[in-house]
């Protein structure tokens, strides 16, 4: 894909960028004087780093390579998963938003896990850290993989190096800044990839010639369907919903975004104009999938590099690199924020409830020996596991199947009880691993099993069960 010197130029640039951002976190290294401050930012975050840190937090190494891809082979039906996504971002803006920011003001909270122990008791941090770890820890191995998947395409690099070298970048980084230097490195990032995406995005648009052309490619090639934002079935729109947007409503970076930004307005709007711009990044990627396949009338084989066959095409190799630093910004940045969000439920909710006495140093040391084993636990993954897309898939049924229900329903009903929601919880993680495991029989995703299972266990439980004193 790149000759010897133009891999030489790559290699070089990359190490600039990731030595960049290891001087950034040690700088920030010196602000950081607290658990808060390494955990929850300081909670002083203002409304323009917010925005970019959630546009960087959504659009990952995953929306420009797999949703470009997904617009190549599969057209434009795959605008479904940003209809879904923006649905979602509204239901989460209007009506969990404030509640969201207001407990966790109220009880200083920094996971998930904070919350399912003040509503359902301490039992309950149990499913909820067993659920985000598995699924963080699988998104963090991702990253290190997808690391080595950009180095070895533009350097060489074999893979095992590449997963080494994309592991100790994001842990020392990650262990020296915590979530500060993540939400300061997002606002670069942020930058990078937003104004990256839109210029190739009207770039590709350029080269492509009209749409009666790019119709007319592919009525040529009897693919007019591809076209069509209805070429998708009802089942792959369901999922879409119960994964990636239902998702949004118990994501762990999303509900700690909404906790350190300085105040309740700031939350707001940073998560309003971040979403639609995240939105509107993710539409794009899917529409230059499209172009390339009917407007460049790119042949491309390999579908996973679409991006690479695309950025070559329409660029010199001088902005070529550029876009390269705009995929490794997507992948870093969404990388460190999964990677903080596990390890903070290890420090916060494994590590902080079994300690005899609070201390703000002490845990602040508990914070990045967790780093470190969420770093060695996605290592070992990353190396070890060579279906890890489906033990994120698995980790991320966990967590919709087991949480959602007890999560919404504790937020706006006062009556689902403490054992409602512990046994809603575990009958949805037990049953959507159990549906993982056997292969998803009959056709039917896991969430399709855990997630009516855990709402039918808790509405039972809470309607003919034990009642019990909550208030929250």
């Amino acid at each position: 894909m790149f000759n010897s010197s133009e891999q030489f130029t790559l290699g070089l640039i990359i190490t600039v960028y990731f030595i960049f951002l290891m001087l950034m976190s040690l700088y920030i290294k010196r602000k950081i004087k607290t658990y808060d401050d390494y955990n929850m930012a300081s909670r002083t975050v203002s409304i323009i780093p917010l925005i970019l840190t959630f546009v960087s937090t959504g659009v990952g190494g995953a929306t420009l390579l797999g949703y470009m891809e997904n617009g190549y082979t599969l057209g434009m039906g795959q605008q479904w998963i940003h209809i879904t996504m923006i649905s979602a971002v509204i239901v989460l803006a209007v009506f969990f938003l404030k509640r969201i920011r207001l407990l966790g003001e109220q009880h200083n909270m920094v996971t998930i896990g904070d919350y399912t122990a003040l509503r359902y008791g301490e039992s309950a941090r149990v499913p909820t850290v067993l659920s985000f770890l598995f699924a963080y820890c699988a998104m963090t191995g991702m990253q290190f993989v997808a690391i080595a998947s950009i180095l070895n395409l533009t350097t060489g690099l074999n893979m095992t190096t590449g997963i080494i070298i994309g592991w100790i970048l994001l842990t020392i980084k990650t262990y020296l800044g915590g979530l500060k230097a993540v939400v300061w490195q997002d606002v670069v990032q942020g930058l990078i990839l937003t104004v990256g995406i839109v210029v190739l995005f009207f770039v590709v648009i350029y080269y492509s010639g009209s749409w009666s052309s790019i119709q007319a490619n592919a009525q040529n090639s009897n693919q007019n369907q591809m076209l069509d934002f209805l070429n998708i079935t009802p089942n792959e729109i369901l999922i879409y919903l119960l994964t990636l947007a239902f998702y949004q409503f118990i994501r762990q970076d999303v509900w700690q975004r909404i906790w350190v930004a300085k105040n309740l307005k700031t939350a707001r709007n940073g998560y309003w104009i971040s979403m639609i711009i995240a939105v509107l990044l993710g539409a794009m990627t899917v529409f230059i999938g499209v172009y390339s396949k009917f407007g460049l009338n790119l042949n491309i084989t390999e579908t996973p590099l679409v991006y690479y066959h695309v950025i070559q095409e329409v660029f010199p190799f001088p902005v070529v690199v550029i876009m390269i630093i705009v995929l490794l910004a997507a992948v870093i940045s969404s990388a460190d924020s999964f990677f903080i969000a596990g390890a903070s439920s290890i420090a916060n909710d494994i590590i902080k409830p079994n300690v005899k006495s609070f201390s703000q140093t002490k845990m602040l040391l508990y914070s990045k020996i967790s780093v470190l084993i969420v770093s060695v636990i996605a290592l070992v993954l990353s190396l070890m596991i060579p279906g890890l897309v489906n033990l994120m898939v698995t980790g991320t049924a966990m967590s919709v199947s087991g949480l959602l229900a007890p999560v919404v329903f504790g937020l706006f009903w006062q009556k689902p009880s403490k054992m409602a929601g512990n046994i809603s919880m575990w009958s949805g993680l037990i049953s959507a691993v159990v549906w993982q495991l056997l292969g998803h029989p009959f056709g039917l995703h896991p969430i399709l099993i855990g997630l009516p299972l855990s709402t039918i266990m808790l509405l039972l439980v809470t309607l003919f069960g034990k009642k019990d004193d909550v208030c929250v």
